[in-house]
């Protein structure tokens, strides 16, 4: 007689479990995803991947003729092109992140319909996928910021922290933390409620302006410091420019805060995020 064999799948019940053991049994699903992120995104667009370094560099010319020229705000000394190609370098990457994983379930239904995977592996490989953006969008970076200390001028004086620098990972790293913690919430959240998806971007919007992306936090009084303090992505922001320009405001006080309030962002999305897997499909 043949022998038969079964296989049970049950929901994980616990809410902040991590399950290592699938993660590696299908990372190449990972790796799959991963290059269908990248390589998807502007695939039928007459100009292609250049897309990963235009839209920056229009974003970036965008807030110097408004904010710069017109509006004349004040950028530490730093020329005004590149302290704002350093604050859209640094936020790009984690709105990115933030906008795909808060879509995950509504995105990925038909596939999480269909068959079973950790679903973790889906937003880690949004973090994956727009890191090679970010490196992109950095040697772009780079490439102006010693065209702007050969010319001379403002660009002169220009130089790296080397210790900030070093530590910069880990600025990245907080930022892509932070952003899966409020994708998963926001995934959690839109997977009942629909409508959250049309609130999403704006909310992200607004979170741009209130993070230094287009002004330095030490034009802000002190009561404003303390709660740009509350925005984990001040520091983060702060850390890029301290690290290519040796300018910016980033205290130790403010980074442990916005590393503690990180870590709970993230923990709780997570929890969230575990929580609707296992019943979202009821609900879409």
């Amino acid at each position: 007689m043949a022998e038969t064999f079964e296989r049970v799948l049950r929901p994980n019940r616990a809410w902040l479990r991590l399950d290592v053991v699938g993660l590696r049994r299908y990372s190449d699903l990972l790796f799959l995803l991963v290059r269908r992120d990248f390589v998807a995104r502007y695939q039928q667009t007459v100009l292609g991947p250049a897309w990963f370094i235009l839209q920056p560099l229009i974003q970036t010319v965008a807030y110097t003729l408004v904010f710069g020229q017109v509006l004349g705000v004040p950028t530490d000394g730093i020329p005004p092109f590149l302290f704002y190609q350093c604050g859209v370098l640094s936020w790009t990457y984690f709105s990115n992140v933030l906008g795909i994983v808060g879509n995950t379930f509504g995105a990925n239904t038909n596939l999480f319909t269909k068959v079973y995977f950790p679903r973790l592996i889906v937003p880690l490989s949004v973090v994956i996928s727009n890191l090679f953006t970010f490196v992109v969008q950095g040697a772009t970076f780079l490439v102006f910021y010693f065209s702007f200390v050969l010319k001379g001028g403002m660009g002169a004086g220009l130089h790296f922290d080397f210790l900030a620098l070093a530590l910069l990972p880990l600025a990245l790293l907080q930022s892509a933390a932070l952003a899966l913690g409020v994708g998963f919430l926001t995934s959690a959240l839109s997977a009942k409620y629909r409508d959250l998806q049309q609130v999403v971007p704006f909310l992200v919007n607004i979170w741009m302006f209130a993070t230094p992306v287009i002004y330095p936090l030490s034009q802000l009084g002190r009561r404003a410091r303390w709660v740009a303090g509350l925005n984990p992505m001040s520091t983060v922001v702060e850390s890029f420019r301290i690290a290519f320009f040796g300018v910016g405001t980033a205290r130790p006080g403010e980074i442990v805060l916005s590393v503690a309030t990180t870590l709970v962002v993230l923990l709780v999305g997570f929890a969230m995020f575990q929580r609707a897997e296992r019943t979202f499909v009821d609900t879409v």
